[in-house]
């Protein structure tokens, strides 16, 4: 998605490629790769009639890929009228195996199996999806079940050692599909090739932008709001930044930020959030000094999914009274606070059950989190952007680089960067460790490199040291330095030594009560980006 400025004209609906998810753990990093390619996608799920899928208007429609095997007994099945009806379709994986057998093609049962990096014999090099392609490239395999004869009128257009038909085309009915992930990053030429599907293809033009995000938010926000009023949980993060600074777009004055300082932010935060965004946005924005109320809360509480979910619903609470508040210092003029704004991003709501086919894996504090007598109706205005799309529009928005660069930090704060119990003196002696690595990172020129580092105390785990010539029982301290483009996956960043040195040194030197600094090397999947 490239940035361009808003157009006058009103909002209108973009041109949308549907992504048909069939459990796949790649379905949203499709959509993603679609809107990278400057054209607008939404995710359905495979239960969808093909009647309503048909009634968005779709310029396009992609099959997800999946881990279940077409013949197995319950698998997800797709009505061949789909492959009727007109509209240019790409199926990727299972999505390929679907068409294939829909269509009268063979899709063999052998076990034969390929997984990972796989050599792919491009045979059409010319074709509408491989133009401008190598005939050899590499690819990602993930599948056991293979096509082994292709549905009349396909070309057959790449193959592997293993499947005969590791790509097919059809022309003439737009029709598409590839054994592999095009999707993901391990195949060398695969958005070249997905690009080709959207442009030649299905013919779309590659138009949206975050003018056009803009633009239909502030019309989707006017219509939802009307003339009451709102407040927004700022975090000083740039989620509910960019969050506010749109809604502040669409109703001005009817807006109220509420910064809730719940004693779980970093060194500093709280000024910056008061000076920074204030000053850049201008809104009305009422600190609540909240932190004993939370503490109290989460007292002998080392449960990690218990501590969201209290966190979640103390936000709740204090924008309740934050409600009452702002109501009664406008002595009753105006129209009441019926919205609550939330940075909600597709990542949160995927990893807290929201997406087709996918585990609860942690709950988010504004998803999985919220109480269920909420009196709020809820305005998420990026609830469908990736975080690197969110960056996009702050800086759409004019918001400062400070805001739009800022490293990712959980709403929940240092609550879950605590492993266990979480305490005033814990949540101290974690400042500290995290202020001096964001220190040395930034004075390293890492911050962009990095796309965030946590810190994490080990509240409940003490390793012998020795410290002043003395034996020392202190805390460790996690670094969590990871590379991410969207937080759906993750890998450990590889830190110069010097760096993590110095970052060492620093905190078992100034920080009392750690002797001990530890790198998490682990990647998502397997691992969350937080520990909590």
């Amino acid at each position: 998605m490239s940035s361009a400025s808003p157009a006058a004209a009103p909002a209108t609906q973009p041109d949308t490629v549907l992504v048909v998810d069939f459990g796949a753990q790649y379905a949203q990093l499709i959509a993603r790769r679609v809107r990278e390619a400057r054209v607008y996608s939404e995710i359905v799920p495979s239960t969808m009639p093909v009647a309503e899928m048909l009634a968005k208007n779709p310029k396009a429609i992609i099959l997800s890929g999946g881990p279940s095997s077409v013949y197995a007994e319950g698998a997800p099945r797709l009505d061949r009228s789909l492959f009727e009806a007109g509209v240019p379709v790409f199926g990727m994986c299972y999505g390929f195996q679907l068409m294939a057998t829909a269509l009268g093609g063979t899709v063999d049962n052998t076990g034969s199996r390929e997984y990972g990096r796989t050599p792919l014999h491009v045979s059409k090099p010319g074709s509408t999806l491989f133009e401008g392609t190598p005939a050899e490239q590499s690819v990602w395999m993930s599948h056991g079940d293979a096509c082994s004869e292709a549905p009349e009128g396909f070309t057959v257009t790449a193959s592997t050692d293993v499947v005969p038909v590791a790509a097919f085309e059809n022309d003439e009915k737009k029709l598409y599909g590839v054994q592999y992930h095009p999707e993901v990053m391990h195949s060398t030429h695969g958005q070249q090739v997905l690009e080709h599907f959207l442009y030649r293809g299905a013919g779309i033009s590659p138009s949206w932008t975050t003018g056009n995000v803009i633009e239909e938010q502030v019309a989707a926000i006017r219509e939802q709001v009307g003339t009451k009023r709102a407040i927004c949980g700022l975090s000083g993060g740039v989620d509910s930044a960019v969050a506010a600074a749109l809604v502040q777009k669409a109703i001005g004055s009817q807006l109220t930020c509420v910064y809730v300082d719940h004693g779980l932010m970093r060194q500093g935060e709280t000024e910056q959030v008061e000076k920074d965004f204030v000053a850049a946005t201008g809104v009305q924005l009422k600190v609540v000094d909240a932190e004993e109320r939370f503490l109290a809360a989460l007292a002998g509480v080392s449960d990690p999914e218990e501590k969201r979910k209290i966190i979640g619903r103390e936000f709740i609470r204090v924008f309740e009274q934050a409600q009452a508040e702002i109501v009664a210092e406008s002595a009753g003029e105006g129209e009441d606070v019926a919205f609550l704004v939330q940075g909600t991003l597709y990542p949160d709501v995927v990893e807290s059950g929201g997406g087709t086919g996918t585990a609860n894996i942690k709950s988010h504090h504004n998803v999985g989190g919220l109480p269920e007598d909420l009196e709020f109706a809820l305005v998420e205005p990026l609830r469908q952007l990736f975080k690197d799309e969110v960056r996009m529009v702050g800086q759409e928005l004019g918001l400062p680089e400070e805001i739009v660069q800022r490293q990712p930090f959980p709403g929940p704060g240092l609550g879950i960067r605590i492993v266990g119990e979480v305490t005033k003196p814990r949540l101290d002696l974690l400042r500290q460790a995290d202020a001096i690595a964001r220190e040395e990172l930034t004075a390293a020129g890492l911050d962009r490199e990095i796309w965030q580092c946590p810190v994490v105390l080990l509240a409940e785990v003490r390793s012998v040291g020795v410290q002043g010539d003395g034996r020392t029982y202190g805390h460790p301290i996690v670094l969590r330095p990871v590379s991410s483009e969207d937080a759906m996956t993750a890998d450990w960043t590889r830190m110069p030594y010097d760096v993590l040195a110095r970052i060492s040194t620093r905190i078992t030197n100034e920080v009392a009560d750690v002797n001990r600094v530890v790198l998490d090397v682990t990647s998502k999947p397997p691992g969350t980006i937080e520990w909590e």
